[in-house]
């Protein structure tokens, strides 16, 4: 069912080899729907969450006595839960925060850099079968120490225009201020342009199917994104001391989400390796969502061995994978070596989930060999930076001659010109 391969063998084509999604289609379909919302605003998002979800909705906008109802009917055991996910989450991402500086080194001249908060942000929370609690942590936590004044959430009611209660939970936990029963493209189109219910936001933010990343590609310039995700991944890099069940189990961990996700083992035990392939099929028999991850592992799915652990880091770099596994007896010792991943995972008792859920750092990561050239989602995300500064006539003076020839050479002769009609003598 999975290839097992000699990492020697591989050209690097071969190891950047990704199907997920290359054959899907949907630009037509997206443009469709941006363009209605945009035109028809609530009435839009209502027809689509009848042809869609199945839901006839009164109104786009969960209400504050619906969103109270379904939290009281979450136990206590898993608000407990939530409140801890969100007590790492907090904790992790509050050493994210920067501070504005100020340089006043030279007579006359002030320099600096200040932050500030992105006013209002909305968070797309797929649904799948029900929305995604761990996605409204990670996504309205930052925001919250990021100090957006607004944050709205989106997410697809089911057939009776409800939202699951522990995703309403965590939203209450995270400080989400308005709830709206839009998903998919239309809950992006929403967020981007505004209707009648839903205010326009300044960014988007939030994992979803290949017609939300098209959407939100597609309103990209109006709004800020966080990044255009693609299905999930992960690598795990093991060595011959690994269990093979709780490889296996790892791997099975992202190839259950759907058909386009991707599970890599590369490993230097041709052993392990075959270990590995076997019990993928063992677990697989039992696992709730086996037609997807079978599927998933199929298309996607790979076994490499490589010569040593080094081959095996250099590998992994290649890939660039949104979840790597350095599941062997010296992680820290292979940390340096890593060069490209979303988020790793050190040692043989971090598995991916532990990052899904609890224990602190964001799990909406880059994805699709991203991870060469981005980062997971920070608070870095929901602040800009401004730039400022002063200078005194005199401090302008002394600058003024090497400013103008600056100006000159480049042919900008008006730019010469501002810089010396405040600097000369009245």
């Amino acid at each position: 069912m999975i290839p097992i391969e000699q990492f020697n063998a591989l050209r690097p084509e071969d190891i950047l080899r990704r199907k997920a999604g290359a054959e899907e289609n949907v630009d037509a379909a997206v443009d469709a729907i941006l363009s209605d919302v945009r035109a028809r605003g609530d009435a839009a998002l209502l027809e689509y969450a009848k042809k869609f979800d199945g839901a006839e909705l009164g109104s786009v906008e969960l209400s504050r006595e619906e969103w109270d109802a379904a939290v009281a009917r979450v136990d206590a055991a898993f608000l407990e839960t939530l409140r801890q996910a969100a007590e790492n989450i907090r904790a992790f991402h509050t050493r994210q925060v920067h501070k504005d500086f100020v340089i006043t080194e030279h007579a006359g001249i002030v320099m600096g850099q200040r932050y500030t908060p992105i006013a209002r942000v909305g968070i797309c929370v797929p649904r799948s079968p029900v929305a995604f609690p761990s996605s409204v942590l990670m996504n309205a936590i930052p925001a919250r120490i990021a100090g957006v004044e607004e944050i709205f959430m989106v997410t697809s009611p089911d057939k009776t225009g409800a939202i699951s209660p522990e995703a309403l939970a965590a939203a209450k936990v995270a400080g989400v201020d308005r709830i709206f029963k839009v998903g998919g493209a239309q809950g992006v189109a929403a967020l981007a342009y505004g209707t009648e219910t839903i205010p326009a936001v300044d960014k988007i933010v939030g994992p979803g199917g290949v017609f939300v990343a098209a959407a939100k590609r597609k309103v990209f310039g109006l709004v800020g994104i966080d990044m255009v995700a693609g299905p999930s991944e992960i690598l795990v890099l093991a060595d011959g001391g690994c269990d093979a069940r709780c490889v296996a189990a790892d791997m099975l961990s992202q190839a259950e989400h759907d058909t386009h996700a991707a599970a890599v083992l590369v490993t230097d035990s041709e052993p392990l390796a075959r270990a590995v392939a076997a019990e993928l099929e063992r677990q697989l028999a039992t696992l709730p969502r086996r037609e997807i991850a079978q599927k998933s592992l199929e298309d996607n799915g790979r076994i490499i061995v490589t010569e040593s652990l080094e081959a095996a880091v250099e590998a992994a770099n290649q890939l660039a994978p949104e979840h790597l596994e350095l599941c062997v007896a010296e992680p820290f010792a292979l940390l340096p070596r890593v060069r490209n991943a979303g988020s790793i995972f050190l040692g043989r008792s971090a598995p991916e989930a532990l990052g899904d859920y609890f224990a602190g750092p964001n799990h909406t990561l880059p994805t699709g060999g991203t991870a060469r050239f981005s980062s997971p989602l920070s608070v870095d995300d929901f602040v800009k930076k401004s730039s400022f500064l002063y200078y005194t006539r005199e401090a302008l003076g002394k600058a003024a001659p090497r400013i103008a020839d600056f100006a000159r050479r480049e042919g900008l002769e008006a730019h010469a010109r501002s810089v010396l009609s405040r600097s000369e003598d009245d």
